[in-house]
Formats: structure tokens, sequence, C-alpha cells
């Protein structure tokens, strides 16, 4: 069942949203006395419940920790009887697209909810809950830069999709909405297809692996040429052989480190499943289309 991503600036009121919708889900699901909706159960995962400092914010070690207990916490109770309220800072898109990327592989629904608090709110908020608990807050320097590295959810983009922006003012997010966006009024289970990147056919083609390990890097390495042959300028399209589209590259250029890391991912999602050796760069250019968007 649905995953509903809360995502937001520190001190925005994503937790008090998240307890707003899992009142709602819980009161529906109460309604219902037998069948497949009386059996769903609701998980609020966040920072308190998994015991996560948020200290873990000052280096990016501890961080990037953090952040896979967080997506290991969703993993293990995602599944069809389950709605789990991912109550986060979520912050980053290439995370967003990961977890949406769990949601498909379960075959699951999934929203964005985008907790639009401006952020002189986040620090009027910030500096009355530091006044009054300091000891459970962001350290101010740790607030500012999360404020700062802060990737907006984009509802054009399929994993930040769809999207539901509650301000600050609104009384409740659009709960009806959400529900039938994720259950559905009749409450059948709606049909999700995996992502073609994900969910493969077994390898059955002789050098598969050897060919998804040069073919990634070969495309990796033409990115890198050409943006050596221009040097100190952002963006541009990087055409790839026997591909017909091509990588749309970010205005800021990438580091090799960057690329390596969406090879790897790319690489590991489709290690155990493959289709045709021959559609390899074609889908590892769309997965670094989506990722660099």
């Amino acid at each position: 069942m649905p995953l509903i991503l809360v995502s937001g600036y520190p001190c925005s009121g994503k937790t008090y949203r998240s307890q707003q919708l899992i009142d709602f889900f819980r009161s529906r699901i109460s309604a219902f006395t037998d069948g497949r909706l009386a059996r769903l159960k609701v998980h609020h995962i966040n920072d308190q419940s998994l015991g996560i400092s948020r200290n873990v914010y000052h280096a990016a070690r501890t961080e990037k920790d953090a952040r896979a207990a967080f997506s290991s916490a969703i993993k293990r109770v995602l599944g069809k009887d389950d709605i789990v309220v991912a109550d986060g800072l979520n912050y980053i898109k290439g995370f967003r697209y990961q977890l949406y990327c769990e949601a498909k592989a379960v075959q699951t629904t999934n929203c964005v909810i985008h907790v639009g608090t401006s952020i002189d709110k986040c620090r009027e908020l910030y500096k009355h809950t530091s006044a009054t608990n300091s000891a459970e807050e962001y350290s101010s320097e740790d607030f500012e830069n999360l404020i700062f590295r802060y990737e907006e959810p984009n509802g054009m983009t399929r994993w930040d999709s769809p999207l539901f922006t509650v301000p600050y003012d609104d009384p409740t997010p659009p709960l009806e909405e959400i529900w039938e966006a994720l259950v559905g009024s009749d409450g059948k289970a709606k049909v999700v297809r995996p992502n073609a990147a994900t969910v493969l056919k077994p390898a059955t083609e002789q050098d598969y692996l050897y060919e998804l390990d040069k073919t990634t890097s070969d495309i990796v390495m033409t990115i890198t040429a050409y943006q050596k042959d221009h040097a100190g300028e952002g963006g541009g399209s990087v055409c790839v052989p026997n591909v017909d589209g091509a990588v749309n590259l970010p205005a800021n250029p990438l580091s090799l480190p960057q690329l390596q890391r969406l090879r790897r991912q790319y690489i590991a999602l489709n290690r155990q499943h493959s289709l045709s050796k021959s559609r390899i760069a074609e889908t590892f250019v769309d997965y670094l289309n989506d990722s660099l968007q």
C-alpha cells in the first residue's frame, strides 16, 4: 500500500502534518470491518521513532548513515497491507527518487507531501523551539545549511508526483484528495507497473555483466570527455552511440565521483535482472536523465 513521503524545511511542521495524515487514514480505515481496507496498518517513520539525533546532520558520514537507516525502516514495512508515512526532511531529490523506486518495486502507489512553510517562518519556529528544548534541536549552523541544501519537490518529475503542497496557513492537507490518489474511492488496489529499469527479466545473455559494466563505463567516460572539452561551461547534451536520446547535463559540471556513484547505483539495480544487452545504453541514459533533473 501507499508510501507517503513528507518533505520540507527543518522546523516547517512536517510531523504535525504527518500526524494529521495518520489520524485521517486511521479514521477512514476504522470505518471498514472486513476486506482489504480493514487490514491496512499505518506506520509513522521519522528520526525520533528511529532514535536518530539531529546532530547527525553535522557530518556527511553520519547523515548518510541516518538516511540509510531511514530508508531501511521504510523498506521493512512497505507492503500491500501497509500505509507508510515517511516523515523527514527528504530534501535530496536523489533520495526521493530512491524511495520512489522502492515503492514501484513492490507495485504500490506513492505521493509527496510538501510542507510549504516559508524560510522566515521556519526560522521563527526554530528560535522558539530552540529556546524551550535546545538539546533536541539542530545547531544553528546545521539548520541554515539544511535550508540552503533543500531541493524542493517538483511535480513535473515522476518521483515527486503526485505532489501535494500544504501552505503553513492551511488547516489541514487535502486529505480526501490524497486518499483518492493513493487508495481510490472504491478501495480497490491500484495497478502500479514497476520501472522497466528496475524490474526486468532474468539475465540470460552471455557476458551480460561484462557488457553492463563496460557500456556504463564508456558512457561515463564520454560525458567526462565532453566536459573536459567544454571546460568551465555547464549544461549541454552528450550524444551516446546507438542511443536515440542524449544525456542532458545540469548547469553545474559533474565530477567523476558523482558520475561513478550514479553508475554504481544503476549497476546495483540491474545486476540480477536484465533486458537485452542492446538496451543497456538506452536505459542508462534514461536513468542519468532522471537522476540529473
